[in-house]
């Protein structure tokens, strides 16, 4: 009757200071359960507690569509694509996070675009495949920055309160070394979705690297509370690592960069991270492990790439130049 894909559906209760909230996500066409939850707090202040709800609902939900879209156009021939389905086909491609597969996701986006120009979010995924072109060094480096700069504008000029099109931009401006620029893009992705996971792992993420590391650590935490299941889940954690690395926490860190490194898409810079704050903790062989795992795949990785991809102080890069000493890293 309303003609809609999904429908989200559930109860509330109350039972003296407890507070539980049954949710389910249906597909309506199959009638499936496509995602369930139970939300249960103490009552100590019910506002704040149904926000935190609120909040972590709606980007279960995104997450689990977006999940169910994808796996659905990767069903559909190429050529029988919509702009919607081109899009969700990219984003399959781009969350494998290698080199072919980001090629993918690019020309998928880029039908996106052309079957429908106002799509903001086509743009923002498009922004995000030159971005990764430029941070795994994939291809020239500049080029790639100006490539991921130029499809965020495409994305604000065409929607400017989608969090997804500040939240490209931000990646975009950290690239191009306009930290200050980049915090605003990003804190205005997440005031405009509060909700939006992806948007609070990128501030951990520049955070991590050239802002508080305490504000990179709480957002970390806040991107894992709204999607514990994300396919970036190892950029959330190895940005929390870092963190710990620049506030001396080495341990810790080590801690971190290890549940990073596990995750089954993580890419050659979540092993660094990995590599280098084992490393600092004074786990030599533990982390040269990592170090031989990188080298399997790209024989000649060094902290000099490692470095390259990331944008931290002149205290920070030595700090990891040690380590990176330590292990033999720094010979390649």
């Amino acid at each position: 009757m309303l003609n809609v894909e999904y429908v989200v559906s559930g109860l509330l209760r109350r039972d003296g200071s407890r507070l539980t909230v049954q949710v389910e996500l249906s597909e309506v066409r199959s009638g499936r359960i496509v995602w369930a939850e139970i939300f249960n707090h103490s009552v100590d202040d019910a506002f704040l507690v149904l926000d935190e709800i609120g909040d972590r609902i709606v980007a279960a939900i995104a997450s689990e569509v977006e999940a169910v879209e994808r796996n659905r156009a990767i069903l559909k021939p190429p050529n029988s694509l919509n702009a919607w389905e081109a899009h969700h086909r990219g984003l399959w491609h781009m969350y494998r996070f290698n080199r072919m597969d980001n090629e993918q996701a690019q020309r998928f986006f880029e039908i996106a675009v052309g079957l429908d120009p106002t799509f903001a979010r086509a743009y923002a995924g498009l922004s995000f495949t030159h971005f990764q072109k430029a941070f795994q060094g994939w291809a020239e480096r500049q080029p790639e920055v100006d490539r991921a700069f130029e499809a965020a504008g495409q994305s604000l000029m065409v929607d400017d309160r989608d969090p997804a099109a500040h939240w490209a931009m931000g990646r975009a401006l950290w690239l191009r070394g306009s930290y200050d620029q980049s915090f605003r893009e990003l804190e205005t992705s997440v005031d405009l979705s509060p909700n939006f996971a992806q948007g609070h792992y990128t501030l951990a993420f520049v955070h991590s690297q050239v802002g508080n590391p305490g504000t990179a650590i709480a957002a970390s935490d806040q991107s894992r509370r709204l999607s514990p299941f994300d396919p970036m889940l190892f950029g959330m954690l190895g940005a929390r690592a870092m963190a710990l690395v620049r506030q001396r926490n080495f341990e810790e860190a080590a801690r971190w960069s290890v549940d990073a490194a596990t995750r089954p898409n993580a890419h050659a810079h979540i092993l660094a991270i990995a590599a280098l704050s084992l490393a600092l903790a004074g786990r030599i062989d533990q982390a040269r492990e990592y170090l031989t795992a990188i080298h399997r795949t790209l024989p000649r990785y060094g902290v000099r790439d490692f470095l390259t991809a990331m944008r931290f102080a002149r205290e920070d890069e030595v700090l990891f130049q040690e380590a990176a000493r330590r292990i033999g890293m720094d010979s390649n």
